[in-house]
């Protein structure tokens, strides 16, 4: 790699760690090509970045960004593993990745400024995600108001039940 790439490389990097909210910094050993592409489509298809980094440039790249703290653990196989919205989707799908793998090790981690360990990651990983408490969020907001309806609609439906009792009592007698 020359000289350009790497300053090319540098500056790609910098900017993605600028930007992100959260980054895990993992260590994947003896990991074959099918296995890190599928963890790969997985963390794409969340709009989540995993690159495996020179270290020497990922420090460089991380002067000046969120990840510089967390800088020092990029020491020997390293992985990056980065979130620009979701800080939990990360730790719930790196999680789920190691659940059958001994050999990816989570280093370290830096979520929206504060340095976290491993165990800190897999305490992450059992929080809900963004999508799932938007969803807990708007399940509370329409609560009142599927109850309000259901309040105002209730004296309608019992004075439906006794017109109806009252007619076919009426038939009845003829």
């Amino acid at each position: 790699m020359n000289r350009t790439e790497k300053e090319q490389v540098i500056g790609e990097l910098h900017e993605k760690m600028a930007k992100a909210k959260a980054a895990i910094v993992a260590e994947p050993k003896g990991l074959n090509v099918a296995v890190v592409t599928d963890l790969r489509k997985k963390l794409r298809d969340a709009k989540i970045d995993y690159r495996i980094v020179k270290n020497t440039l990922a420090a460089r790249a991380a002067k000046g960004t969120p990840v510089e703290p967390v800088a020092d653990r990029f020491v020997g196989p390293t992985a990056l593993v980065m979130s620009y919205d979701d800080v939990v989707t990360p730790a719930k799908l790196l999680a789920d990745f190691m659940k059958d793998r001994e050999n990816f090790v989570i280093r370290t981690a830096i979520v929206d400024g504060k340095i976290i360990d491993a165990k800190g990651v897999q305490a992450l990983a059992k929080l809900p995600g963004l999508k799932e408490l938007r969803g807990q969020i708007a399940a509370m907001i329409a609560q009142p108001a599927t109850k309000l309806a259901r309040l105002v609609g209730t004296p309608g439906q019992q004075l439906a039940r006794v017109v109806g009792a009252r007619r076919e009592q009426l038939e009845k007698q003829g």
